[in-house]
């Protein structure tokens, strides 16, 4: 809700325009309306929800949430690196196989062949969509490698 609020406030301050001659600020305050829209309906369910036999929900599942937050703010500085901290980008393949094999420790099974077999599909899938479909100009190996 709190993202979608942000996107709703922060499209105020652009032409919002209309349905048929649409401004720059219009497609971030649909955004930002359906995701406070979603957001507060999830948010409601999950206050009311009761289970079948009446019991408490359980609580939080905190090692599922630690490990995939982790494995996104891991991606992103192996794609972007921390110029801050001496890290230089790793690059996209480097970055997707991180992500992979962090987030799988989410889960309650583990099987090493497994996960490198879909960190290397989820590699090749986003190398063809976003470097030689799209054409996207960001890091696909570290420097190290292509120099």
């Amino acid at each position: 809700m709190g993202v979608g609020v942000a996107f709703a406030w922060g499209s105020s301050s652009y032409t919002i325009g209309s349905g048929a001659r649409m401004g720059p600020g219009y497609f971030p305050l649909v955004l930002g309306v359906l995701l406070a829209f979603l957001g507060g309906l999830i948010t409601f369910k999950a206050l009311v929800v009761e289970t079948q036999d009446g019991d408490k929900i359980g609580s939080f599942a905190w090692r599922p949430l630690f490990f995939i937050i982790v494995a996104n703010l891991v991606f992103g500085a192996m794609i972007g690196g921390l110029p801050s901290i001496g890290l230089p980008p790793l690059g996209l393949v480097i970055g997707i196989y991180a992500l992979t094999f962090i987030s799988s420790f989410a889960g309650d099974e583990f099987s090493f062949k497994e996960v490198a077999v879909l960190a290397t599909v989820l590699a090749v899938m986003s190398y063809l969509a976003f470097i030689v479909l799209l054409k996207l100009q960001f890091p696909v190996w570290p420097a190290f490698i292509t120099n």
